[in-house]
């Protein structure tokens, strides 16, 4: 087993004390790069002109009817995309064909022990539904640790072997850590040119939402994922659906996972509220993060991972398996199109707005999700 191992400090988080304040925050997205927040400093780009390498910008787009139902009939001509406002070429197009280079990123923890032979069955969803024919995946464990289980194959009988074998470990978890792994192992995997398609970068992370003692931010680990056009799902673990499977222990706390607001009063603890956040602005919550060196969170992480990279986050309480979430996945993903082009202002540092549109009778009907920007940084040194 090689070991990936972070040098631990501990995270602080910045919860939102309640809903009001989240959506005073996060609620109204501007069309330009977001404000900073009074008393946060912002990277600011040195004076001057300043090259910086960009290639290929690539996104993933996905598109829906007014049922919800993946619309597979436009081609390139039907897209617009647009970067900092400004029209884009598209150069390479694709509808759910380009191979996947997927990092399967799982909490290993003991806190979620009595999910594990639930997670351990689902090796096969992941190189059938997911990894498909053409397909290479690797297996990231993490706990206090991160862990490199299995690097990149495309042997399916290996990766579900691997799942298979997952083992349960210490009590904390080093999300941020193990997203900057597995984004780093990703950004080295061959993506689409002019000339020839590439591989779409995909980090499945199958955790709770919540990170402890990571020396990573989540700004930083979503500012390398933007630049390395990787595209983060989220499968969350409950914590307390693991603790109802457990054995019964005496009452503590307000039972809910370690990192989650709490409810306004009036309404019900779930492991999520993802029903109590309609009015919160993920992208919006995203976008700031992204431009902010120090990349405090309140709310949920994966959730603003997916909201920041053109992915998606699927709770698994209630009536969601975590079989059916990545199922739901593996779906989307040989569904959805891929849009790539070289950025005209390649040269301007700080935050790029991504903007992609459909043209199209009926495009008012349809509900388009994309990635919103990336972050470029001004070169070190």
């Amino acid at each position: 087993m090689n070991a990936i191992r972070q040098p631990g400090c501990r995270a602080v988080w910045l919860l939102l004390a309640a809903l009001g304040t989240a959506s005073t925050l996060l609620g109204q997205a501007p069309t330009g790069p977001l404000p900073p927040r009074p008393g946060v400093p912002v990277q600011q780009a040195p004076k001057g002109q300043i090259k910086v390498q960009v290639a290929m910008v690539t996104t993933p787009v996905t598109v829906r009817d007014s049922r919800g139902v993946m619309v597979h009939d436009l081609d390139a001509k039907n897209f617009q995309v647009t970067d900092n406002g400004m029209a884009q070429k598209i150069s390479h197009f694709d509808l759910g064909g380009d191979p996947l280079s997927l990092v399967i990123l799982v909490e290993t923890s003991s806190r979620v022990e009595p999910l594990m032979p639930e997670i351990r069955k689902t090796g096969i969803l992941f190189t059938q539904t997911v990894m498909g024919p053409t397909g290479e995946a690797a297996v990231v464990g993490f706990n206090d640790s991160v862990d490199k289980l299995q690097d990149f194959t495309t042997n399916a009988e290996t990766i579900e072997s691997t799942i298979a074998n997952l083992g349960p470990g210490t009590s904390s978890l080093k999300l941020y850590d193990a997203m900057a792994a597995g984004v780093e192992m990703l950004s080295d995997r061959p993506q689409a040119t002019r000339e020839k398609p590439g591989r779409r970068r995909v980090l499945l992370i199958l955790s709770e939402a919540v990170d402890e003692g990571s020396q990573k931010t989540l700004g930083e680990v979503l500012r390398q994922a933007q630049l390395g056009n990787v595209t983060v799902y989220g499968v969350g673990l409950s914590t307390t659906l693991a603790e109802m499977r457990s054995k019964p222990k005496p009452p503590q706390g307000t039972g809910l996972p370690v990192g989650t607001l709490p409810p306004p009063p009036g309404v019900p603890d779930t492991p999520t509220l993802e029903e109590n956040r309609a009015g919160v602005d993920l992208t919006a919550a995203a976008a700031w993060i992204v431009q902010h060196v120090r990349g405090e969170v309140g709310g949920n992480p994966l959730e603003v991972a997916a909201a920041a990279t053109g992915g998606a986050s699927l709770s698994t309480f209630k009536d969601r398996s975590i079989e059916k979430a990545i199922d739901e996945i593996g779906g989307e993903l040989h569904s959805q199109y891929t849009l790539s082009y070289t950025p005209t202002d390649a040269d301007l540092t700080g935050y790029h707005e991504i903007k992609v549109s459909v043209i199209r009778n009926d495009a008012k009907n349809l509900k388009i999700r994309a990635r919103p920007g990336y972050y470029l940084a001004p070169p070190e040194g």
